[in-house]
């Protein structure tokens, strides 16, 4: 026999030792087999920046969830972890460290300062990946990667080449999002609008040739000093004929055409639009569609450059209020109104963009982005929910170009070379020796490198060996399923589609499952700053991993959010409990034996017998469907309300007193096996979610193989579904409630036994429930005995249960008298309760100062005292 269980589970106590278990026993490394079928997840990679928040908690266990599942179904399951160098996060990080030292990156220069940072990842930047083994993730960490490993780096520096010698990325000026602090260029999806009270300043721009003016409204007046034409829509019946007339620009003096564009919205401000090519996004098309000169005014640090003239140096706030000074002062401002709009924002910052024009490298994405459009509408990759596919559509149809160059150090370098002889550029995997257009050795690598999603855009090939054509890439990719979050799905999911095709002439995964946004109870988002994050580990080290895992996994429904509700880890922590106690009890009452040799189909088996044994092959099916459909709040649901309800709660109780009678060997082997084969299941079925605890207990259990995580997943087995036992057995236990309430009700002492009478002509009924009468003793200290017709129901609690009457006499087990005082005390106490809400409910006043949440918890009151009046009253008759 297995050693015996402590009396308490202590989580302390397991976590780490099976989880070194694991590791040793090298669990987690999967290898190319071709007997198994392949299940593979790639890990979004974290910033080596990052520590564990509750999100990463959520996705990672949803993946640990999917690869254990998938690994006890016999698959050959492979989880990829890895981490990402996340370029403009990392270099913020280490240039704050280089700041307390009062130095910049300036003054180590390029090599130094990648040494420093070099030296800090080294330092630091794992902490997540130990954050995430605490949580108990089984990834395979022989195959960990970095994004900017060697091998790795080889797939992005191929990647590139491969794509600029079909034309698909080119250097040009374009108009693109800059951060002036960190002072890099950013793509559009890496900019964040945040809405903002200013102004719209309405400016009189007057006429060159003739008297009068037009004016227009902006929100920017500091961008008018690189205006270089006014556009009007050529449909705006009020400016039509102004078209192709001269006005001069104020403050500035130079003169500038009207211009007609139908992108001009006539609805907004005056209708008429000043025209700043350089400075915005789309003024920049209209700039390119008419010719217009194209003026720089604020310079990479966000300050006005030569081209402002006397506002040369002025940041570009200090450089509004002067021009709105100026601007009065010369007669040009007619007004000012109170504006609220969107402002964009540095994502990683938070400091205001600048659209400014830039040359940078780009990359066509048209002919990338048309097969995966065409992958997801003919479903080869399936989004879950589906309804995220939507997000992903509207942004591939209208997709833009992507600027793919970071004015950082910290990143792969972009692989071209200038030559200063000729100026050709020279792209390449290797650094040439020289200029392949004229020979020259005379070369210099572009400073830039690339956006880091650009890299994270390979994760599904790069992990997997490519470019090379490795055995791992031929037998894991596609790989099966990618778990992430909505706000990726752009900047992420939709590249490595692209890429995937591209490269691999095939998708990345079949299945992209987005799972909730976790957010405070109140339906915000979790921020440190503001004391509403959740750390997962404080819910770790107070809780345990499983717990911690389980109380997120039940709040993961097909919900577009997750608000986070502490009791569900309290809730779970009583679960664990439960689990280890009934687990205690069964295997205290179990022998050194092999159970899985015992054939109950050649065995009497009792009612309960074949109840649980049915109920069991319908949770294994419900369970194992859940998880096909990504449906994880169901799955530990099912799995919980089983347990609990149907297995400890009742199946538990009604064979403890065949455990305990040694006379009759057969009932107790049967008993036994059948506690042993649902403890069992169960905990395999429990065990992607809670993997430690489940462990635990397998190790105690008889003739159980070395580790549960390789155990065989549970397959439902038809034959012991038995739709009639089922449907007695709920007959039984709902009578059995039903007796338990009338004790509860009346106070009746657990002591006592209640004498319990039944008639009806339902002969099936009348078998059931006299061969199934030890359950009444056993459940209810109830005797049940049939009466011949029915009976007078004073001093008599009489029920109706599907065509049988049941009768508990109360004479003997109450103080009648004392009963009815009882209840008629609290008949007044709930009346009265009923009266003072009836007058809120019925106050006007309060119905119109009152929060609706609070009037509507009003009416629940009323409900509810209603139905304890009726209860009450009910019983009060029946002592009558």
């Amino acid at each position: 026999m297995k050693e015996e269980m402590a009396s308490v589970y202590s989580f302390l106590d397991v976590e780490k030792k099976w989880y070194d278990y694991w590791l040793n026993k090298d669990y987690f490394h999967a290898e190319v087999d071709d007997s198994k079928k392949p299940f593979c997840i790639v890990l979004p990679p974290p910033n080596i920046t990052g520590s564990l928040h509750l999100g990463h908690a959520l996705n990672a266990t949803i993946q640990d969830i999917l690869i254990r599942w998938r690994r006890m179904q016999g698959y050959n399951a492979l989880w990829i972890p890895g981490t990402d160098h996340a370029g403009i996060a990392t270099q913020m990080v280490v240039e704050r460290e280089l700041l307390k030292e009062g130095k910049s990156r300036w003054d180590l220069g390029r090599e130094k300062f990648l040494e420093k940072v070099w030296d800090w990842k080294e330092k630091y930047g794992n902490t997540i990946v130990e954050q995430l083994k605490k949580l108990g993730v089984s990834c395979d960490w022989k195959r960990f990667r970095f994004t900017m490993d060697e091998e790795y780096s080889k797939a992005v520096i191929k990647a590139f080449v491969e794509l600029y010698k079909k034309g698909y990325i080119y250097r040009g000026e374009r108009i693109i999002n800059w951060c002036p602090r960190c002072r890099t260029a950013i793509s559009d999806l890496e900019v964040r609008y945040i809405e903002e009270s200013s102004y719209l300043w309405y400016i009189k721009y007057p006429f060159y040739d003739e008297e009068g003016y037009i004016v227009i409204a902006t929100a920017r007046p500091e961008t008018m000093l690189g205006d270089t034409a006014v556009a009007v829509n050529p449909e705006d019946e009020r400016y039509k004929n102004l078209i192709g007339k001269k006005v001069i620009l104020p403050l500035v003096g130079r003169v500038i055409p009207i211009i007609g564009d139908e992108t001009v919205d006539p609805n907004f401000g005056t209708g008429a639009l000043k025209v700043t090519p350089a400075h915005d996004a789309d003024d920049f098309e209209i700039g390119k569609k008419h010719n217009l000169d194209f003026i720089s005014v604020i310079d990479e640090k966000g300050f006005m450059n030569e081209n402002a003239g006397k506002y040369k140096g002025l940041s570009v706030l200090e450089c509004r209020k002067k021009i709105e000074e100026d601007l009065e002062k010369e007669g040009f401002l007619l007004k000012k109104e109170v504006y609220v709009h969107d402002i964009a924002t540095c994502d990683r910052c938070g400091t205001p963009i600048e659209p400014m024009i830039s040359k940078q490298w780009f990359m066509k994405m048209d002919n990338l982005a048309n097969p995966a459009i065409l992958a997801v509408e003919e479903s080869k990759v399936k989004f879950i929910p589906d309804r995220w596919k939507k997000v992903y559509f509207d942004w591939m149809y209208n997709i833009r170009d992507w600027c793919l160059s970071r004015q950082l150090w910290w990143g792969h370098r972009i692989p071209a070379w200038y030559c200063n002889d000729c100026g050709y550029i020279n792209v390449a995997e290797k650094s040439p020796d020289k200029c392949e257009n004229c020979g020259s050795s005379n070369l210099k690598q572009d400073d830039d490198v690339l956006d880091t999603w650009f890299s994270s855009a390979l994760w599904p090939l790069g992990t997997l060996g490519w470019p090379e054509d490795t055995k791992d890439l031929k037998y894991f990719y596609p790989t099966s399923v990618l778990s992430t979050a909505r706000d990726i799905i752009n900047l992420w999911v939709a590249r490595m589609i692209m890429m995937g095709l591209e490269f691999k002439k095939d998708v990345p995964f079949y299945h992209v499952y987005v799972h909730p946004t976790v957010l405070t109870r109140e339906g915000k988002r979790m921020s440190k700053s503001k004391g509403t994050g959740v750390d997962p580990l404080d819910l770790i080290n107070k809780y345990g991993a499983d717990v911690t895992r389980f109380g997120l996994a039940i709040q993961c429904t097909e919900m577009q959010d997750l608000r986070f509700h502490e009791e569900n880890f309290e809730n779970t922590r009583n679960f664990t409990n439960k689990i280890w106690n009934a687990s205690r009890f069964v295997i205290s009452n179990l022998e050194d034996r092999k159970y899985s040799e015992v054939k109950l189909e050649y065995h009497l088996l009792s009612l309960s017998d074949k109840w649980i044994l049915s109920r069991l092959q319908k949770e294994i099916k419900e369970v194992t469907d859940h998880l096909e459909n990504y449906r994880f709040s169901e799955y530990v649901k099912t799995i919980y309300n089983f347990f609990w309800n149907e297995f400890c709660d009742w199946y538990i109780e009604m064979v403890k007193p065949r455990l305990s009678q040694k006379e009759d060997p057969e009932s107790r082997l049967v008993s036994q096996t059948i506690l042993w084969k649902v403890l069992s299941d169960n905990l395999k079925l429990l065990h992607p979610v809670m993997p430690f605890i489940t462990e635990e207990i397998w190790h105690k259990l008889p003739e159980n193989s070395e580790s549960i995580m390789i155990s065989s997943w549970p397959i439902s087995e038809d034959t012991f579904i038995d739709e009639k036992a089922e449907k007695d057995m709920e007959f039984i236990m709902e009578s059995i409630r039903t007796i338990r309430a009338i004790r509860s009700e009346f106070n009746i002492s657990p002591s006592d036994v209640i004498k319990v009478d039944f008639y009806t002509l339902d002969k099936d009924k009348e078998i059931l429930l006299l061969g199934n009468s030890g359950y009444f003793a056993t459940l209810a200290k109830a005797e049940i005995n049939k009466v011949d017709e029915k009976k007078d129901i004073k001093n008599v609690v009489h029920k109706v249960l599907e065509g049988v009457d049941l009768y508990v006499n109360l004479k003997g087990l109450i103080d009648i008298t004392k009963e009815k005082e009882r209840i008629k005390k609290e008949l007044e106490e709930a009346l009265n309760i009923k009266k003072k809400i009836e007058e809120r409910l019925s106050n006007e006043e309060f119905l119109r100062k009152a929060p609706e949440n609070v009037v509507e918890k009003e009416k629940e009151k009323l409900e509810s005292i209603n139905r304890k009046i009726r209860s009450l009253e009910e019983s009060f008759n029946t002592l009558e």
